[in-house]
């Protein structure tokens, strides 16, 4: 199970930490990702952090402004994003892959029931 937290409505270039807790599967054996649907669009990518956290991505539309971490030990991953915009209003989802890193959505089997940001402008 993923529950994501940490959504709500802000301001135009204020910060979030949205926060995902898993429970009842290994953790530490699945590479985690967040990904992002805004309204009228499909989902789409936006981090990703791999088992160890050595290996971390970004989508290009939050690169140099977001932050993915991840705790083994709690079973938490989280992303802070910076300098938000209204184009950052979407639910956000936190999702499992076994194994490896993925951008592609399909390739995650277990999704959290996403939380919502909206950014006013």
């Amino acid at each position: 199970q993923l529950v994501e937290s940490g959504g709500g409505l802000v301001q135009a270039g204020d910060s979030l930490s949205l926060s995902c807790a898993a429970s009842g599967f290994t953790f530490v054996n699945y590479a985690m990702a967040w990904f992002r649907q805004r309204p009228g669009k499909e989902r789409e990518f936006v981090s990703t952090i791999s088992r160890s956290g050595s290996k971390i991505e970004y989508a290009e539309s939050v690169k140099g402004r977001s932050t993915v971490s991840r705790d083994n030990a709690k079973k938490t991953v989280t992303l802070e994003v910076t300098g938000l915009i209204p184009d950052d209003t979407a639910v956000y989802y936190c999702a499992t892959k076994y194994a490896d890193t993925s951008r592609d959505p399909a390739q995650y089997r277990n999704w959290g029931q996403g939380t919502q940001v909206t950014v006013s402008s």
